[in-house]
C-alpha cells in the first residue's frame, strides 16, 4: 500500500550539495512516508507510527 503525506515533504540539512538523499512527511495515520529526492515519480515507502519510533530510537542511538 502506498502512503498519502498529509505534509509536505522535508529534506534534511545534511543532504549536501548532491542531493543524494530521502524526503519524509507525515501520513494520515501518524506514520511517515519517506521517497527518493531525486525521483518523484516512484512510489513511497510508508511506516507505520510504531515502525518509525523503532527506526529513530535506532538511528539515534547509533549517531552517538
Amino acid at each position: 500500500m502506498t502512503p498519502e503525506a498529509v505534509g509536505p515533504y522535508r529534506k534534511s540539512s545534511y543532504s549536501g550539495h548532491n542531493n543524494d538523499c530521502v524526503e519524509i512527511a507525515p501520513t494520515a495515520n501518524g506514520g511517515r512516508a519517506v521517497r527518493d529526492s531525486k525521483d518523484h515519480t516512484r512510489a513511497p515507502l510508508g511506516f507505520a507510527r510504531a515502525q518509525w519510533k523503532i527506526f529513530l530510537t535506532h538511528a539515534k542511538s547509533k549517531a552517538l
